[in-house]
């Protein structure tokens, strides 16, 4: 980090110092090449498609993104939303796909269809009808499919001819795209699939016709028409999918399932190893069944159930056939998430398998031990398990089991290491361009309590245990599905800055977070609150005990976004004992206003148990605020909507209770990305913050209550 930049300002210019760290990779079936994404520096913002030769370990650009789109990009609204959903801040080549040889690769620039031979770096652009979204090879590399205008189009690559294989017939219907809870909820991104041998595609249809329509308007600009988004809040319908069989040849096969029963499709298998496979999940979200298609029919046959009493966990990649045919699926035995060959464990209690990355021959997965800071890659072998990341850390895996592309992240470096792996042996590495943040961590990793809470302590660098107490900064998720405790340096980085503006801060994971098993998962059920803040306070006054020098715990206060925000706002209306002042972004205040998927999987449907729905909602609690409280919210957030924020200052206001609301103008639910702005966001809230601990130092004279209202 130079001098000369703040590094609130350079982490937003590296977005959170991501850019120029290798992703997406792809091996060729020879193991002699990998494609994968990089950006050209850590400070560049056009992400560009690389190659590797095993063999020699050179890397070389087939895709130079600024080359071709320049500083100007154009997305079609599909396309922003697709990258909204998956927090896709990126510019130039975001996302590829090749055939499966990988001879071939393309992708989409500014709506435009590509593709690149990857031997030659022969270069095409292809003519097409309207702006391109996902498009994806068939596996012989003969045809390109693209989504344009919600309907499915196919190039013949031979020809150059493009043609509708399905079209919407209305602006309530999209062919080829992953609806709103699949992407945003159940980890699927994509919405059609293709034959192993080319001539036909799984494609899905959704309907969002019955879905609520909730409104998104810019009051900064009151001359422009509100947005209309088709929202599946909880207890309300969602859209309506289906899956059809697409021929070239014209034919077209709907599929069948009981989708009243089970209208969820998580996932798509198609590969050589066996027909079709899909997971489909019931409404209460406490069976999946796996199925494979007839594709002369349509007809779908049982192969798979699994069943929870409360929730059944989505693991991504799963169900596959292996290159032989066998089944692989990933099931709840023995407190552990277990994966499994033809109904066989090839996984031991206590490994908790968190996604299937690849399957081939053999499987290329992800997964936790006795620790769940850390992620390992694992690869099966013959019917056992072998771990190839081998350093303490976090890693993720890329290839496939005989040719991993292993990244690894660490507490002792910034940004990862990249290895390429044979067999599990190193063979050649992929540099990583991230900047360097020049900001040292002062971090203690503890695990604490009788649930063995994971947390991590941060605290000013330079500072001298016992030189005086420092004001405590509670930073956390805090809510199930998500993970802060781990042991990569960049996890904390924002954490640490806090800390040297004058905070001992603390990151705790309660219960829900991912790596300890479905036992631990469901311990969040019907609890969002109350379980979440009592992981909260009892790991603060935990690390009070151990630290009664450093901690003072009579100046503490909390910040957090999302579920975080929900949590900080929480934290100061139920424990106002405990906390002195809270930073609620994006908060979700009331369950009832957040989407189906996510909502009622812990509390189930409103109408069945409204009081567990005001139980573990806000909006009742604003009477009872006795400590500085500061909302912010982006005012176009179509994942936590605005109504959020602006019901619970409502509730604030007609009880009388001062409060800081920061609105933040065109926002989504990601903060704002501008150097400037990003800057600004924290240090406000860092400045108030102080102020309202009554910190030695800060610049302005503390309120009772806070300022505004």
């Amino acid at each position: 980090m130079t001098s000369e930049t703040p590094f609130l300002r350079l982490q937003a210019r590296t977005q959170r110092f991501t850019l120029g760290a290798p992703r997406e990779f792809r091996v060729t079936p020879d193991g002699s090449r990998v494609l994968f994404l990089r950006a050209s520096s850590g400070e560049e913002n056009r992400t560009s498609l690389w190659s590797l030769d095993v063999g020699t370990g050179v890397e070389s650009v087939l895709v130079d993104a600024a080359a071709l789109t320049g500083t100007d990009e154009r997305l079609s609204e599909e396309e922003r939303a697709r990258r909204e959903r998956s927090r896709e801040r990126s510019g130039g080549v975001v996302g590829y796909a090749c055939d499966a040889e990988v001879r071939k690769a393309t992708f989409a620039l500014s709506g435009r269809l590509y593709v690149v031979d990857t031997l030659s770096g022969e270069l095409a652009e292809l003519a097409t009808n309207g702006s391109v979204v996902d498009p994806r090879l068939d596996p012989t590399g003969s045809h390109v499919a693209y989504v344009a205008d919600r309907g499915l189009r196919v190039v013949d690559l031979a020809t150059g001819a493009d043609r509708a294989l399905s079209e919407p017939g209305n602006e309530q219907v999209a062919w080829g795209l992953a609806e709103f809870i699949a992407a945003e909820e159940m980890n699927r991104a994509r919405g059609y699939w293709w034959s192993p041998d080319g001539t036909a595609l799984l494609v899905e249809r959704s309907d969002r016709g019955p879905v609520t329509r909730w409104h998104i308007a810019d009051a900064a600009q009151p001359d422009r028409e509100p947005t209309a988004m088709a929202y599946p809040a909880a207890g309300t319908p969602n859209a309506v999918v289906s899956l059809v069989l697409l021929g070239l040849d014209g034919s077209n096969v709907p599929i069948d399932w009981d989708a009243e029963r089970f209208p969820y499709l998580v996932e798509v298998h198609w590969s050589a190893g066996g027909p079709p496979l899909i997971a489909v999940q019931s409404r209460d979200q406490r069976t999946i069944q796996i199925r494979s298609v007839d594709l002369a029919s349509g007809a779908t046959a049982l192969r798979f159930t699994r069943t929870d009493p409360t929730w059944v966990e989505i693991i991504p990649g799963a169900p596959a056939w292996t290159s032989d045919g066998r089944l692989v699926v990933v099931s709840e035995q023995d407190s552990s998430y277990r994966l499994l060959i033809e109904g066989e464990p090839v996984t031991g209690p206590g490994l908790q398998v968190r996604s299937v990355l690849r399957v081939t021959d053999e499987v290329l997965f992800t997964g936790s031990e006795d620790d769940p800071t850390q992620i390992h890659v694992y690869r099966t072998s013959k019917g056992e398990t072998q771990r190839l990341s081998t350093a303490a850390g976090v890693h993720i895996g890329g290839g496939d089991a005989a040719l991993t592309v292993l990244s690894s992240w660490s507490l002792d470096y910034h940004g990862p290491r990249v290895e390429v792996l044979r067999d599990g042996a190193p063979v050649a590495k992929i540099d990583s361009l991230v900047a360097d943040p020049g900001l040292p961590l002062n971090l203690s990793m503890l695990t604490v309590g009788s649930r063995r809470l994971r947390c991590a302590l941060l605290l000013p660098n330079g500072y001298q245990r016992g030189a005086a107490k420092l004001p405590v900064l509670l930073d956390p998720y805090g809510g199930p599905h998500a993970q802060r405790v781990l042991r990569s340096s960049s996890a904390f980085l924002t954490a640490q800055w806090l800390a040297d503006q004058g905070f001992a801060v603390l990151v705790v994971d309660g219960r829900g977070s991912p790596g300890r098993g479905p036992a631990w998962d469901r311990e969040i059920a019907g609890e969002l609150a109350d379980v979440p803040l009592a992981d909260q306070v009892d790991a603060l006054q935990a690390v009070a005990e151990e630290y009664p020098d450093v901690l003072d715990t009579e100046r503490v206060a909390i910040r957090g976004w999302s579920f975080g925000g929900f949590l900080a706002a929480l934290a100061v209306l139920r424990r106002p004992d405990v906390f002195h002042a809270a930073v609620a972004g994006a908060p979700v205040t009331d369950w009832r206003l957040y989407d189906t998927h996510y909502t009622e999987r812990y509390l189930g449907l409103p109408d069945d148990d409204p009081a567990s729905f005001t139980r573990n909602s806000l909006l009742a609690d604003a009477d009872g605020l006795r400590r500085p409280l500061m909302l912010i919210h982006g005012l176009a957030d179509d994942n936590v909507f605005p109504a959020h924020a602006l019901r619970l200052s409502a509730a604030l206001f007609n009880a009388g209770k001062s409060h800081y609301f920061v609105p933040l103008v065109g926002a989504t639910h990601m903060p704002p990305n501008g150097e400037a702005g990003a800057e600004s966001l924290v240090r406000q809230q860092v400045d108030w913050l102080l102020r309202e601990l009554n910190v030695s130092g800060s610049t302005a004279t503390p309120t009772e209550m806070g300022a505004g209202g």
